[in-house]
């Protein structure tokens, strides 16, 4: 983190702070325009409240700095946050101030912007999406409905509703018909219903409690309001909290969404490479996950490219091709472009493929697959060559460093003249032991394991044990996985009978719907 300084006789040209709101929770409910701030900014101040996957999007070499605040947490008071961005200003940096929600409901932006003006640091704001609406419409509860509902009011919840000089006008609000959305108001919730109820707020009208709405965490309460706060506190219910009175919220049974999904509040862990994992990551949080990406393997270019280069170089040669991973498809790829080989002089090879997502790569630069075994294995696809008959020639397998010699051995078994040529590298990330380790001792529900590879560098980085893996259920793909994992004593709970990414969303999902039958 960097040190702040207190010199206030920087000169040279001005940066700028842009005020920007982060939403309330979810990372894919920013702005297009606040995510360009915060992708180009020189430093970034952030809240409490803002994703921390947010911050991945950060530039690696950009300043951060946790301006977090809590109630009884505070790493910097606003005065110290003000003059910071004031300094950042004036060292000429782009300063992105990513604040929880949008910046000028209740995120003190009003206060920011008027110290910066002041110093005469250009600054501007980008709106965010409050958890006002946000929570409740997570929550399945639209805050204005046709017939229902036609006003919204939004109260702090941090003011003491029993102070004589209160600035909210509480006889007012117990005097609408429309919404009320209550925030940061947790500690005080039972002198905010009291100060409605005994003013003429029906005891019986509609309420709800959202803690951590658009996230993971979100928890829901309903009720009627003379009774919801004692709902909260029986549900264990704690800040950050959004307190919803109104008709509307009860419409929350017909219409939940966000949390009844099937894999909503699991956390899962996926060791796939980083470059890989986009999709699965992607499945795994639409069907509500909560997804940390913890890669055992990145995936590099091939350190010696040289023998897979020669290799193409005298692709007439061949009369074969085998693939048995999408990354070697996109290794030989890459490497056709750096020496200037395009498509056309694979035409006379066939291509052999592992599985659907090999065969998907493939496809993907023009080429279909001419022989996929049932089975994702590499004795499969020997068994296949032998049953119809084909022995191929000369076969090219493109392959990573520390691939099986399986299929190559099969070949050679077969007649084929094999050459064996690496198309990619890997490497093991240095920080995802301490990640995962965090991880599993505050509790993961699955971890998914989709090569031998990434169960073998999983045990390695937590010190050669499995027992913090095996405190979760691991979802793994194909028996050679499968075979590493019970090597190494890791637990097999399930297999995706596909060997896809399909696969092993179909098997966690189809398992966690029949455990929550049996339950």
């Amino acid at each position: 983190m960097p040190e702040i300084t207190s010199d206030k006789s920087i000169s040279g040209p001005m940066g700028k702070v842009v005020l920007v709101g982060a939403g309330p929770g979810d990372p894919g409910l920013i702005t297009v325009k606040g995510l360009d701030s915060l992708r180009t900014a020189d430093a970034v101040v952030f809240d409490r409240l803002a994703s921390p996957k947010l911050l991945a999007e950060a530039r690696s070499d950009a300043e951060l700095y946790d301006a977090g605040k809590g109630r009884d947490d505070h790493r910097m008071t606003q005065t110290e946050i003000n003059e910071l961005l004031i300094e950042l200003g004036r060292r000429g940096l782009n300063v992105c101030r990513l604040k929880g929600g949008d910046p000028f409901v209740f995120g003190r932006g009003g206060e920011e912007a008027l110290d910066l003006a002041a110093a005469g640091v250009p600054w501007e704001v980008v709106p965010g999406i409050s958890s006002t609406i946000a929570a409740p419409a997570y929550a399945g509860i639209p805050v204005t409905q046709r017939g229902m509902s036609t006003s919204l009011t939004i109260v702090t919840g941090s003011e003491d509703p029993n102070k004589p000089d209160s600035t909210i006008n509480w006889d007012a609000l117990a005097g609408l018909s429309g919404t009320l959305v209550f925030v940061m108001g947790w500690q005080g919730m039972n002198d905010i219903v009291a100060a409605l109820t005994t003013r003429g707020v029906p005891g019986e009208r509609p309420a709800a409690l959202i803690q951590w709405g658009t996230t993971s965490k979100q928890r829901v309460v309903t009720g009627p309001v003379s009774e919801i706060v004692a709902r909260g506190v029986e549900a264990g219910i704690g800040a950050p909290v959004a307190l919803v009175i109104g008709a509307v919220a009860g419409l929350r049974d017909a219409m939940a969404w966000f949390d009844t999904r099937p894999l909503f509040g699991k956390r899962v862990l996926v060791t796939r490479a980083r470059s890989q994992a986009s999709t699965l990551v992607k499945q795994l949080e639409d069907l509500g996950a909560d997804v940390l990406e913890y890669p055992t393997i990145e995936i590099i270019p091939v350190r010696d490219p040289e023998p897979l280069d020669e290799a193409l170089r005298n692709i007439s040669k061949y009369d074969w091709m085998m693939f048995t991973s999408s990354n070697a498809v996109r290794g030989v790829a890459d490497r056709m472009r750096a020496v200037g080989i395009d498509s056309r002089a694979l035409a006379h090879l066939k291509f052999g493929v592992n599985g659907p997502s090999t065969a998907k790569a493939l496809a993907e630069i023009g080429i279909n697959a001419d022989a996929v075994p049932d089975q994702y294995l590499a004795s499969a696809m020997v068994e296949l060559l032998k049953n119809d008959g084909i022995t191929p020639k000369n076969v090219l397998f493109p392959r990573s460093e520390i691939g099986r010699e399986t299929l190559a051995n099969g070949l050679r078994e077969l007649g084929s003249n094999v050459d064996e040529v690496v198309a990619y590298s890997t490497e093991t990330p240095n920080s995802t032991g301490d990640l995962a380790r965090k991880a599993y001792e505050e509790g993961i529900d699955f971890t998914t394991f989709t090569s031998s590879s990434t169960v073998r560098n999983l045990v390695d980085l937590l010190g050669g044990s499995p027992d913090l893996i095996n405190t979760s259920k691991t979802v793994i793909i194909g028996p050679i996985t499968a075979e590493t994992a019970k090597e190494l004593n890791v637990n097999i709970d399930f297999e995706a009978d596909e060997q896809s990414i399909a696969g092993i969303v179909k098997a966690l999902t189809n398992h966690v719907v029949a455990s929550t039958k049996q339950g």
